[in-house]
């Protein structure tokens, strides 16, 4: 039987012709007019006034916190379980990530300890949307605004989730995407932020273009570097959000679909999860011993991914002591089950059955 890979990516036919016909035209692969295009797309999809692509996603957070003029002794509150990305990004910055536990009924930061947190130091709250999932986000507005701290959006496993209507990402100062291969839109590698600050977005054209505002024009305003993206991903990136909204809505139905068959084993929990506003990213269960269910799976041909880690269990951050409790919960049970979108639900059926049957025995 045909093995079922916890992810893949989903490049088709139109997304080939797409590049043929761009090399074809002579283009230069670097960004231009397609870039343009894939940024007016994105934009206009979230509901942003601006957008602009990068090279990855830990570059766009990097990116975001240069433009907000974060740097050297300040701090900046992310939560403890995230991809290590959303922390490095920080230092990547000059700025020093404090790590904060989660909450366990969303997975996200727990805005009672990240308030603690904050000392004169803290300069941004990284607010990070695990899985498409967030918390009451007029309470993390307010309490950036009351703290008078910039808030950061690392919406990277969240594009086509909202709340309450409103597209993740679009809160704070700024939101910051990924378009790396699993997520719900590739184009191999890439990142973007969206603002509605007009300033803001200038500063970040500067620095994503060596410090000018004008490609092939050597003057440079400010310290920037070479973080652009290209046509060439872009070309691909375009067809990909042509088929967004068909793959937000098969994201929400597949995860629908494994909790219905899934929701009567005492073994899983499901995170609660309202698929109105959240299309997950991928399709993710706490299991006690889960190390032994993926085992099961993986011999009967099914892949799965394990949650990340808590930062502060990682060697770069085990320097770190506090109290993640919550973190370090769901980082030893979490496991993403297969979720790529063209799954069908016969699929789907079969990876149930399986998880059924390793609960049997």
């Amino acid at each position: 039987m045909e093995r079922i890979n916890q992810m893949e990516p989903w490049i088709g036919e139109e997304e080939k012709r797409a590049v043929m016909e761009y090399l074809e035209s002579g283009g230069w692969l670097t960004e231009f007019k397609s870039t343009q295009e894939f940024e007016k797309m994105l934009a206009d999809y979230v509901g942003s006034t601006h957008a602009s692509v990068v090279s990855n996603g830990t570059v766009s957070l990097t990116i975001a916190m240069m433009a907000l003029g974060i740097k050297g002794e300040d701090e900046v509150i992310v939560p403890d379980f995230t991809m290590i990305a959303s922390a490095t990004s920080v230092l990547l910055a000059g700025a020093k990530p404090i790590l904060v536990d989660v909450d366990r009924s969303n997975l996200c930061l727990d805005l009672d300890k990240a308030e603690e947190a904050i000392t004169p130091r803290t300069k941004a709250i990284m607010f990070v949307s695990i899985d498409g999932r967030c918390s009451d986000m007029n309470k993390v507005v307010a309490l950036a605004r009351r703290r008078n701290l910039f808030l950061i959006e690392d919406t990277a496993q969240s594009l086509g989730s909202r709340y309450r209507g409103k597209h993740l990402g679009t809160f704070g100062d700024v939101g910051s995407f990924s378009f790396s291969s699993p997520k719900v839109i590739t184009t191999g590698q890439g990142g973007a932020l969206v603002t509605d600050d007009e300033e803001l977005y200038e500063r970040i054209l500067l620095i994503k273009n060596f410090g000018r505002r004008e490609s092939g024009v050597d003057y440079h305003k400010i310290l920037g570097y070479n973080f652009k993206f290209t046509d060439l991903q872009a070309v691909i990136g375009i067809e990909q959000m042509k088929k967004l909204d068909w793959r937000v809505k098969r994201k929400k139905e597949m995860y629908k679909l494994y909790h219905d068959l899934l929701q009567d084993i005492s073994q899983i929990e499901f995170i609660d999860t309202n698929l109105q506003d959240t299309s997950p990213w991928f399709i993710d269960i706490l299991v006690e011993h889960r190390d032994d269910l993926a085992s099961f799976l993986d011999k009967k041909g099914i892949g799965t991914r394990p949650f990340h880690p808590a930062i502060h269990t990682q060697p770069p951050f085990s320097h770190v002591h506090g109290d993640f409790k919550n973190a370090e919960y769901v980082s030893q049970r979490g496991l993403w089950l297969p979720s790529s979108s063209f799954l069908t639900d016969d699929d789907i059926a079969r990876v149930c059955t399986e998880i059924r049957t390793h609960f049997q025995r």
